[in-house]
């Protein structure tokens, strides 16, 4: 016996490799809803080998459904995680609005897994954000290993993770250029093509923005309240795939040697670290993978028990959409079980 899953916000970039992720890890779901907007209503989206056709989210019974993966947005999530999860429906929403919910539990599998037990509270799981999802995944290991104090990142974010028309002005910027057509920006504060934007979300008062507060509270909700992080959050020109500079410090020792040999373990994680020409990988060589990429292991010399990695996943996947689906993998193995 089979689980009923809908995918809010079908027609976007989350939300299409929801579906494509469902079919590729074969979830046990006897059938699997396509929800949109109005707008969308009869838009097909691909599953497998088959085309779903979008039903609107806003006319959609959520009593017979198990699991609702919701990427639609924050306000969206907002209005429907609540309604969805009152039906008796699990949502595991990829927004931001409910991740600093103490009643709510913000989830990475490899991470703090035992932590979904918490969904009861509200019948609503919390993905992370992406550039957080992918960062704590080695971080997970190492800290079990030598105890982290404190994480310095610097990201390198793909455009994909503003969405469909962030990738749309990324390539009429590019093209522009080459013709010499007038640049037109619209999804970003400034030209995107052939330029770097560190500035991510909303400015704060303190001078950070909002993606870089994420990735500091989300990483003490998760990992352990007591690291200390700083982060520095960066739009590049590439459409798929985040990259992160990280500098950690621990509190015992721990080598260069030692946090590749542990990650090579480490679920989740995939080392590509030769100290050669093409000895590491870039966001290009990780679109459509599963697996987090750390290269570049190396001793930090100016502190105390340092060191430098270098991280680049999907965003699209682990940053969203896979860990979504582990998410709820983990929840019916664990938690709703169905009798054969």
């Amino acid at each position: 016996m089979g689980y009923k899953v809908a995918v809010v916000g079908a027609t976007g970039n989350v939300g299409r490799e929801m579906m494509n992720i469902l079919s590729e890890r074969e979830f046990p779901a006897d059938e699997v809803v396509a929800l949109a907007s109005t707008r969308s209503i009869g838009k097909e989206v691909s599953f497998g080998d088959r085309d779903l056709k979008c039903q609107a989210l806003d006319h959609y019974d959520f009593a017979d459904t198990d699991i609702a993966l919701m990427s639609a947005g924050g306000t969206v999530s907002s209005d429907w995680s609540p309604k969805i999860a009152s039906q008796g429906c699990v949502v595991i929403d990829n927004s931001s609005k409910f991740r600093m919910d103490p009643d709510v539990p913000l989830i990475v599998p490899e991470v703090n897994a035992a932590d979904i037990a918490g969904y009861t509270k509200k019948n609503i799981i919390a993905n992370p954000n992406c550039s957080t999802a992918q960062m704590v995944v080695p971080l997970k290991p190492l800290h079990d290993h030598a105890k982290i104090k404190r994480v310095v990142v610097s990201t390198y974010q793909s455009v994909s993770g503003a969405g469909n028309e962030a990738m749309d002005e990324l390539f009429n910027q590019t093209r522009s250029i080459f013709v010499n057509d007038p640049i037109e920006k619209d999804k970003f504060t400034k030209q995107i093509a052939f330029n770097v934007i560190p500035h991510i979300d909303t400015f704060m008062k303190d001078g950070s923005t909002k993606e870089e507060w994420k990735m500091v509270v989300e990483t003490q909700k998760m990992l352990d309240p007591k690291i200390d992080v700083t982060a520095t959050c960066v739009r590049v020109p590439v459409f798929v795939g985040h990259s992160e500079a990280i500098n950690l410090e621990f509190e015992n020792p721990i080598t260069d040697d030692e946090a590749r040999d542990i990650l090579r373990e480490s679920p989740g994680c995939l080392v590509v670290d030769k100290r050669e020409d093409e000895g590491y990988v870039t966001p290009v060589e990780c679109v459509g993978d599963y697996a987090t990429f750390i290269s570049r292991i190396r001793t930090d010399p100016t502190v105390d028990n340092g060191l430098n990695l270098w991280v680049v996943s999907d965003n699209l996947r682990k940053g969203a959409a896979l860990n979504a689906v582990q998410i709820a993998e983990i929840l019916i193995n664990r938690h709703l079980s169905k009798a054969a």
